[in-house]
């Protein structure tokens, strides 16, 4: 079957374009997306297409870039220009489904075993952005209803909602899973009595056996009323952990077996850490039953979910199917993945601080509020930074300099400059006298200077001696020029004070730090820097300040001549 000339046409301009923007003979597959996308009759003869796209391919590859450019301006112009418009990638955050005069409640659900995450913010900042939009309420919800295996901690409660109203995020109502109980055990007993939910007695194993041969367990058939006596039980404690399970009756023969009679409440005897909860409960709901509970009771109109939680959105339809509800709009997002980080859990950051490994929930290395925080990233530059990333189902692999980029937008002009010189160096200047160094506080901003007193002893970083030998020069930045006379010790003479009486000789420029410093440690991602700095840089406590050459550093403690400073970014 031939093609038409028009057709062919089509083909050889696609290919054109894809030779140019990538300036090499173009893929079968890359051209056949464009000219199916723009020529649907074409389709049914995917076979004859193939074959005339490779012959117009093997043709282009006989040519150059020159004579493609010439010949696709010849043949589709407008191609070029597509080309030559620089194409924004989309950002930000596209319009929900929104009915007339409906009112958007969303939320934000975390499990408080820890504190709050890069992705966690992702939840918080989109979550709330939406309401924002469409002047509606939102609501965090705590799912700790997990006593044992994600164990709450106490004080990540208000770690939460401290983030939240770090990031300008004030919700408008606070809800604690485990304060409910009660209202979860009423529609567990309403769907017991519906026929819809049974006590189950099989052992794990043995139930995993009946629904993956689509076999009804021995209990799955029993009277609601003897269900109901069951159910009492467990909730009186009558039954030991993982003797009874409250499943959901759905198809046994549902094609998906993560579907088939799922699990709604089990057996946990530990005590829960909010003393308000203690031990006043022996069986708690799985994250499916209470959630699907809590999204209709707390009147949700918009989810924002991970795809990978898609089951869980079939088996809670169940729930609202039964009780006769309509479920809120989902919408699902891929998961980030943070270059710097790499797989991370709660739990297993738990362990490792536990052991010693980091030093705390707001250690630099760990992917924390906490730690961005207390790194001086600014709130609204982690806003901007999820914001930005919209909500997608493809997976986001991202880099955190993204978000140092931004927060080096909203600081760098409001942020002074000192001296810092990690892995100090001594070097006695021979014929050094007394003098006052007065370097600008920024270098293009008029914050006036800092004021340093130099004598006959300065210190350079380590980095900066190792090249150094008996001849070499140097420009103290700010101060004046020296010439090295020994390295053992390490000597210098002074040679001028302008830049324009070397200028020629083209010199290192390099930081210094006075014989009068102070100690400073700087702990970073990378791990622990210690070095000498500026005095006055014990002045800019809980400042952000910039270490030349060295990177934005939050300056957090300062006593006596010792300052902790936590690194932010280049």
């Amino acid at each position: 079957m031939t093609l038409e000339d028009e057709d062919i046409k089509t083909i050889e301009k696609f290919a054109l374009h894809n030779a140019v923007k990538y300036r090499q003979p173009p893929q079968v597959g890359a051209v056949m997306g464009r000219v199916m996308g723009q020529c649907p009759h074409l389709r049914p003869k995917a076979k004859d297409v193939t074959a005339e796209v490779q012959k117009v391919i093997d043709q282009v590859a006989e040519g150059n870039p020159d004579e493609w450019q010439q010949r696709l301006e010849e043949v589709a112009p407008e191609l070029i220009e597509e080309l030559n418009t620089k194409k924004e990638p989309e950002k930000g955050l596209k319009p929900l489904d929104v009915a007339e005069g409906e009112k958007v409640v969303m939320r934000f659900a975390p499990n408080p075993n820890g504190p709050a995450t890069l992705g966690s913010a992702r939840g918080m900042v989109i979550n709330s952005e939406y309401v924002k939009m469409y002047g509606g309420d939102f609501i965090i919800r705590f799912d700790d209803t997990d006593p044992q295996t994600k164990r709450p901690l106490l004080e990540a409660y208000e770690w939460y909602l401290d983030d939240c109203h770090w990031l300008g995020i004030e919700p408008d109502r606070v809800v604690k899973a485990s304060d409910r109980i009660t209202l979860y055990y009423e529609y567990a007993r309403k769907l017991i009595e519906m026929g819809h939910a049974y006590v189950c007695f099989c052992d794990g194993a043995d139930f995993k056996k009946y629904k993956d041969s689509c076999t009804p367990c021995p209990d799955r058939d029993r009277d609601p009323a003897k269900n109901l006596e069951h159910w009492h039980k467990m909730i009186e404690g009558d039954y030991e952990e993982k003797s009874a399970v409250l499943r959901i009756k759905t198809e046994i023969d549902h094609k998906d077996p993560a579907l088939r009679d799922f699990g709604a409440f089990r057996i946990v005897k530990a005590t829960h850490p909010r003393p308000e909860v203690g031990d006043k409960y022996v069986v708690w709901p799985l994250l499916d039953f209470e959630g699907a509970i809590e999204d209709h009771e707390l009147g949700m109109t918009h989810i924002i979910r991970g795809k990978d939680l898609m089951d869980s959105e079939k088996r809670q339809k169940y729930i609202y199917d039964y009780l006769g509800w309509e479920y809120p709009k989902t919408t699902h997002w891929g998961r980030i993945k943070m270059h710097e980080f790499g797989k991370f859990s709660t739990s297993a950051l738990r362990k490792s601080i536990e052991e010693g490994e980091y030093t705390g929930w707001d250690d630099p290395r760990l992917p924390t509020i906490r730690a961005i925080r207390r790194r001086g990233i600014k709130p609204e530059a982690l806003r901007k930074f999820m914001v930005d990333m919209g909500v997608g189902e493809t997976d986001v692999s991202i880099s955190m300099d993204s978000l140092y980029s931004e927060n080096r937008k909203l600081i760098d002009s409001q942020t002074k400059r000192f001296f810092f010189v990690p892995d100090p160096q001594k070097i006695e200047i021979i014929d050094g006298k007394h003098t006052i160094a007065t370097p600008p506080l920024h270098p293009v901003e008029d914050m006036g200077n800092r004021s340093i007193e130099v004598d006959n002893i300065v210190y350079i970083s380590g980095e900066d001696a190792k090249e150094l030998s008996p001849g070499s020069l140097l420009r103290l930045k700010d101060l004046y020029n020296i010439e090295i006379v020994s390295t053992q010790p390490l000597r210098a003479k002074h040679i001028g004070d302008t830049m324009d009486e070397v200028r020629k000789k083209r010199p290192p420029i390099v930081q210094w730090v006075a014989k009068d410093n102070l100690d400073v440690e700087v702990l970073s991602p990378e791990g622990r820097f210690t070095g000498l700095g500026e005095l006055q840089i014990a002045n800019e406590i809980d400042k952000v300040v910039q270490f030349e050459r060295f990177g934005f550093c939050r300056i957090d403690d300062v006593k006596e001549k010792k300052v902790v400073a936590y690194f932010t970014h280049k």
